[in-house]
């Protein structure tokens, strides 16, 4: 099994993960793969969501999330394992993977009752 290099945490950037992440199906990828927990193929981490994107589409999303620091990619045959830098994302930036599990401030707005003033 082969890794493909990844950038160190050290030199990741706040405004080159916050930039992979704007991205609407980034985003969902990375909290799948937070749900997911451990290696997944990277052609599976998009089922069940509402994203139904090409293979060479997919590609390009994880390499953008990997050169961020957000995943890590393990070649297995003629598969591409991914799974999430958790650890090394939460060192670097306390807080951040946490809230984009919770949905962040605007899915907890959503979420709270109406207040009746």
């Amino acid at each position: 099994m082969t890794e493909v290099i990844e950038p160190s945490i050290e030199t990741v950037t706040i405004d080159v993960v916050l930039s992979a992440l704007a991205d609407p199906v980034r985003l969902t990828l990375v909290r799948a793969l937070d749900a997911a927990g451990d290696w997944t193929c990277g052609s599976d981490v998009l089922k069940g969501s509402r994203f139904t994107i090409g293979k060479s589409t997919l590609s390009h999303h994880i390499k953008v999330l990997r050169d961020a620091g957000l995943i890590r990619t393990r070649v297995d045959g003629i598969r591409r394992l991914v799974t999430l830098r958790y650890d090394d994302v939460e060192q670097r930036f306390p807080g951040l993977l946490s809230m984009i599990r919770e949905g962040g401030p605007a899915r907890a707005a959503e979420e709270a009752p109406a207040s009746t003033a």
